[in-house]
């Protein structure tokens, strides 16, 4: 079987079995790398760039080396190829776990109970959740949807229809390093920039691609396009600019304002306010059904495009 086709039946599967199953609440591969990650970082922090480049280069690097070895060991084998291509997508994609936690923080809303659904804002994103309203932590849980989206499964697709095994287990390398020593503080403020830098250019591609999705799955396509093409550029993240704008615009609510990350106050630019409303509790649901619609398309376009590029270099 062509290596396009192993992509496509492996990561099928891979996603129906993140559906079925989530992720698991011990063990997780991610949760794995992370500690590995962690332990390297002990070892070569020092306030510099070069350090930290280095660090993305092994921990990165090592990755990919892994997903190369264990597919160079099974090719020989139709079955083991698309089980191993299984696995690594339910590895690294991660649309279960996003919906049962934007949705627990919605139903604690629902409930009225504000300080539960900020007890389990952190699972979802970094936001300090004391400093947030029950209007707040809506718009926060959406913002994230939307972003994550992005980067916990189509990003992860789109690499992997590029380089099969090796792409996924690199793309969500790449982004775990990010989310652990991207951030702007004083510590990691020259040791994260090249994993920060990185993410950006592994992020680009899946980022277009997610709201591309949104508007064709979404209420409102001409609001998401409208949306993405005003807004998007005044958002500071390259990659979550146009993804949140789009949902926004989909959904047909305001997204952005002023946040706060560890006691840092940001004021970004609302996404969609000419247009859209205020987010409610009930978008959260909203925004995990259209995450939900985002993802398989993209699993079908990311197929369908590792049979275009395999068939012309065949």
């Amino acid at each position: 079987m062509r290596a396009d086709r192993v992509f496509a039946y492996g990561a099928t599967a891979g996603l129906l079995g993140d559906l079925l199953l989530g992720d698991p609440r011990r063990g997780h591969p991610v949760a794995a790398f992370g500690r590995a990650a962690g332990a390297v970082e002990r070892v070569l922090w020092r306030d510099h760039r070069g350090r930290g480049a280095l660090h993305t280069v092994v921990c990165a690097g090592g990755a990919v080396a892994l997903g190369a070895t264990a597919a160079r060991a099974v090719r020989t084998s139709t079955a083991a190829s698309v089980a191993l291509t299984a696995a690594a997508t339910w590895a690294v994609v991660g649309g279960t776990s996003l919906a049962r936690e934007a949705r627990a923080v919605g139903r604690a809303l629902e409930a009225g109970d504000v300080e539960g659904a900020r007890a389990r804002l952190p699972h979802l994103c970094g936001r300090d959740p004391q400093a947030l309203d029950a209007d707040g932590i809506a718009r926060a849980v959406v913002e994230s949807v939307a972003e994550n989206t992005s980067d916990a499964v189509v990003g992860a697709l789109v690499w992997g229809a590029v380089g099969g095994v090796p792409g996924l287990l690199g793309f969500r390398a790449v982004n775990t390093l990010d989310a652990m020593v991207g951030h702007r503080s004083p510590r990691y403020l020259r040791y994260g920039w090249a994993s920060a830098r990185l993410d950006d250019v592994a992020g680009w591609p899946g980022a277009r691609l997610t709201a591309v999705l949104a508007a064709v799955a979404g209420d409102d396509p001409r609001g998401a396009v409208r949306a993405w093409r005003a807004d998007a550029a005044r958002h500071p993240s390259p990659n979550a600019g146009p993804v949140e704008a789009s949902f926004a615009g989909a959904l047909g609510v305001r997204l952005g304002g002023t946040l706060s990350y560890a006691g840092r106050v940001e004021h970004r630019p609302v996404l969609n306010g000419g247009e859209g409303r205020a987010v409610r509790v009930a978008d959260i649901d909203r925004a995990v059904r259209l995450s939900r619609r985002v993802g398989w398309l993209a699993l079908g376009v990311s197929a369908a495009a590792g049979l275009l590029m395999k068939g012309r270099t065949s």
